[in-house]
């Protein structure tokens, strides 16, 4: 097949160039078909990521190009790791990320674990559990921002109609208390169809003649999915866990789109920290050395996740 390939190529090229594409071996026009596509990569990823570790020590501001660049050593490492502000922003970010976590993974799986029952019209509720991930984080924010509204908002009206609350005092997104949890919520409500998948793609791939033998052995309904639904269906679940946890960490445009960061500093997670010392404060070198380190802690942590996941994996 490459051999073909090389001679085609050779065919429509200059003799004395098809001598030398002729001569090419297997391994090496397998590099030349792929080497732009890796410049390419390294041009947009690698590139900036060594980049911003430079700038983050140094006092290099993105608004004054001109001015002398100085080095500073590990000194903006040290002011972030001693800046209260920037650890109250990590805070809220494990906020928001065990909570939505935790509630994805649970309505995930039991939605997964409902749909596997294969019950009548189930592939077109499936379809509509699916929508609100297909749509776009400006149009999901925009919309529920309409809904939180106390005034018109259809969201205060069904929180008054069951306690009997005032529809204008359902401030969700400006009340200090409950602009944490509008954003769980919305974070909620688009991405559980995605973990719902990954766990209903870990039910399908549960033999059945596992459930047959169990049956055999009179085991529960209960029992069955203690002994062999959960614990095969654990490793696509860890799975979801994983990448749920990773985007999570990086949430901006929700937030951006629905306080801000606000009321004050309610809602204010790392990357919109990160935002603020980047384009608004405008230390870059500062917020280089705040991103290399929300990257080294993303990394480890997943890490360290991903190898719990193979022992779970290998039981």
């Amino acid at each position: 097949m490459l051999n073909r390939t090389a001679d085609n190529v050779a065919r429509a090229t200059p003799e004395p160039l098809a001598r030398r594409i002729r001569g090419i071996s297997d391994k090496g026009l397998a590099w030349l078909f792929i080497s732009p596509t890796i410049l390419l990569l390294l041009a947009i990823n690698i590139f900036p990521l060594f980049w911003a570790i430079y700038l983050s020590f140094t006092n290099y501001r993105a608004n004054r190009p001109n001015e002398v660049v100085k080095n500073l050593g590990l000194a903006n490492y040290r002011r972030i790791l001693g800046d209260q502000d920037i650890w109250t922003a990590m805070q809220t970010t494990a906020h928001f990320v065990f909570w939505t976590i935790l509630l994805q993974t649970v309505i995930g799986f039991t939605l997964a674990w409902l749909i596997d029952r294969k019950f009548r019209g189930h592939a077109f509720w499936t379809t509509i559990i699916l929508v609100p991930m297909m749509l776009s984080p400006a149009v999901v924010g925009n919309f529920w921002r309409f809904l939180y509204e106390p005034q018109i908002g259809l969201f205060s009206y069904v929180i008054s109609f069951v306690t009997g609350i005032p529809p204008t005092n359902v401030q969700m997104l400006s009340n200090v208390e409950l602009a944490p949890w509008a954003i769980i919520i919305v974070d909620t409500w688009m991405w559980t169809p995605y973990v719902m998948l990954i766990c209903l793609a870990g039910l399908r791939s549960i033999p059945e003649y596992i459930y047959e033998a169990a049956e055999v052995d009179r085991a529960s309904n209960w029992r069955q999915f203690w002994s062999i639904t959960l614990p095969m269906a654990l490793p696509f679940i860890m799975l979801a866990v994983l990448f749920r946890g990773i985007e999570n960490f990086k949430m901006f445009d929700m937030v951006n789109l629905l306080t801000g960061g606000g009321p004050g500093s309610t809602t204010e997670v790392a990357s919109i920290t990160l935002k603020r010392q980047a384009f608004e404060s405008w230390r870059t070198g500062y917020s280089s050395a705040f991103a290399i380190i929300l990257f080294v802690a993303v990394f480890g942590l997943a890490n360290i996740y991903v190898k719990a996941l193979n022992k779970v994996k290998q039981r």
